[in-house]
């Protein structure tokens, strides 16, 4: 997984360099706007982590470069958590934001939240096309955001809600992981922006298996694990 970092503070840059390394992640560190539009051209990124304050011009500048090329997920690092810089980020498209100091733990959380998001997880290993994931009947097209599901040997297109899709996506991203309701309401918000509660994620996930399930009564795909979660199983 590749992390494209800016950061103009050299302290700071290195130190998140080596935890996300750490973590498994290859990084490549720009400490401009100028280098990092260089690098860009260079390499191709999974997640941008984008310092507001540089020495040559401001990570928003960087954000909307980045989104005239391509879409690839973006959090903002901000000194102050002042709601100008929040909003602003956020209408250029950024994914989230987390202000400094800030635990490393967090981050890494953060990271892992939009990755999720983003379905990037899923270009990875996966044996499969580009793009495409196929588990039991059901084909998710990541590259498109739509799904089918092929029965009786003919394909049938699925209409997924925003949220439907994104929890599928989560599953997707976690196979053979069980996930519990506190995992997967970290992911899931309304489209008011208000995160999902309890009994709301009971009802999606009801919804989900309708669509998905050739017997929802009996899901195959997305399975409960009693007490403890659901899985989608490998």
């Amino acid at each position: 997984m590749e992390i494209f970092l800016l950061e103009d503070d050299a302290a700071i840059g290195m130190g998140l360099k080596y935890s996300l390394e750490k973590e498994g992640y290859r990084v490549t560190l720009a400490k401009s706007a100028g280098e990092a539009e260089e690098l860009r051209e260079k390499g191709r990124y999974d997640l941008g982590i984008l310092d507001i304050n540089l020495p040559d011009g401001n990570g928003y500048d960087v954000c909307r470069s980045i989104r005239e090329e391509e879409d690839m997920p973006v959090i903002f690092l901000t000194a102050a958590d002042a709601e100008v810089n929040v909003v602003m980020g956020l209408e250029l498209g950024a994914d989230d934001y987390i202000c400094k100091p800030f635990r490393i733990n967090e981050l890494m959380a953060r990271i892992r939240t939009v990755l999720r998001r983003s379905g990037r997880r899923s270009e990875y290993g996966n044996g499969q096309p580009d793009g495409i994931r196929r588990v039991g009947h059901v084909n998710i097209y990541t590259n498109e955001a739509r799904v089918s599901r092929t029965d009786s040997g003919s394909e049938e297109a699925v209409e997924l809600t925003a949220l439907e899709y994104r929890l599928l996506l989560t599953f997707l991203n976690n196979r053979g992981i069980v996930l519990s309701r506190a995992a997967l309401l970290q992911d899931m918000w309304d489209v008011s922006g208000d995160f999902v509660n309890d009994n709301t994620l009971t009802v999606y996930i009801k919804r989900l298996r309708d669509k998905i399930e050739r017997d929802p009564s009996a899901p195959g795909i997305i399975k409960t694990v009693r007490g403890l979660g659901y899985i989608m199983e490998k």
